[in-house]
């Protein structure tokens, strides 16, 4: 079991509470103004970035992620992949322990870790080492439970956030699909810019936003790189890009952006963004 690690800092650490809180993020005044379905299936989608700050910056932003996911078909599989902040563990992990929230245990698709592994050929290890201490990952799966509580995940760690790594780990979970013949959504978590004045966090997480929206993983990358965008889970969300436009993904589109300013004034500030990707999952 990998047990909760910032429970009662980023988000609640009492069921009842948390639940409250997330349909509160969901009706707030950034939030999307309703509430989650079942995956309904009445929208083609593939995936979303969604942030990983605390709930009360940047849960609300987070939840326009989750609500556009859940009028999608319902996944077998949900894999999330968030970067790597404590420096521990391998530079690409995944894991088979089962993740614990106070919502309950999220299980993991421990057949579906298996063959990323396999597939992966030594670039991505089983290595819970990388997860134990990690919020990127856990922030994401209370809204996931809420939705559904019984959606398998699979969790996926990135230290290593080169072009080549994200392409790699695409390539590993498209062939799992295929050889699993699993219907997934992919959340890539990431914050954008970090503590730097609001107009220059939207004038910079723009540039990136374009990219996402091109669904240009590569240019994406030199973005980044290039303006300096303090954008912490480019790995993630180049990984979303790649695996989405091997599943027939056709487009991508900003639901909500905004800052910790727009939540509690303040001269620097981090930019979230919650991006919606679009395609057929079932095309070959």
């Amino acid at each position: 079991m990998r047990y909760p690690a910032v429970a009662g800092q980023f988000y609640p650490s009492d069921a009842e509470e948390l639940k409250k809180t997330i349909k509160k993020l969901y009706l707030g005044p950034l939030g999307p103004g309703l509430l989650p379905f079942n995956f309904s299936g009445e929208k083609d989608i593939f995936g979303a970035v969604s942030p990983h700050a605390g709930y009360i910056f940047s849960g609300q932003v987070a939840a326009h992620s989750y609500l556009e996911l859940s009028r999608g078909t319902r996944p077998d599989t949900i894999v999330i992949i968030g970067p790597n902040h404590s420096g521990m563990g391998s530079p690409v992990s995944v894991t088979q322990h089962d993740y614990l929230t106070p919502l309950g245990v999220a299980p993991t698709d421990k057949e579906m870790v298996r063959s990323v592994l396999k597939h992966g050929k030594g670039a991505i290890s089983d290595d819970v080492s990388a997860h134990r201490y990690e919020h990127s990952v856990e922030v994401q799966v209370p809204f996931i439970q809420d939705i559904d509580l019984e959606v398998n995940i699979v969790p996926v760690v990135m230290m290593d956030q080169r072009f080549e790594s994200a392409v790699a780990l695409a390539d590993a979970i498209d062939s799992a699909v295929k050889e699993l013949d699993r219907h997934i959504m992919v959340v890539a978590s990431t914050d954008f810019s970090h503590y730097v004045p609001p107009h220059v966090a939207k004038e910079k997480d723009t540039l990136a936003i374009e990219k996402i929206e091109q669904l240009d993983a590569r240019g994406l990358y030199s973005t980044v790189k290039r303006y300096g965008i303090g954008m912490c889970g480019y790995g993630p969300v180049m990984t979303l890009l790649e695996t989405a436009k091997k599943k027939g993904g056709t487009s991508a589109k900003l639901l909500k952006y905004a800052t910790s300013g727009d939540i509690q004034p303040m001269d620097e500030v981090v930019g979230y963004s919650a991006i919606a990707a679009y395609g057929d999952y079932n095309r070959d």
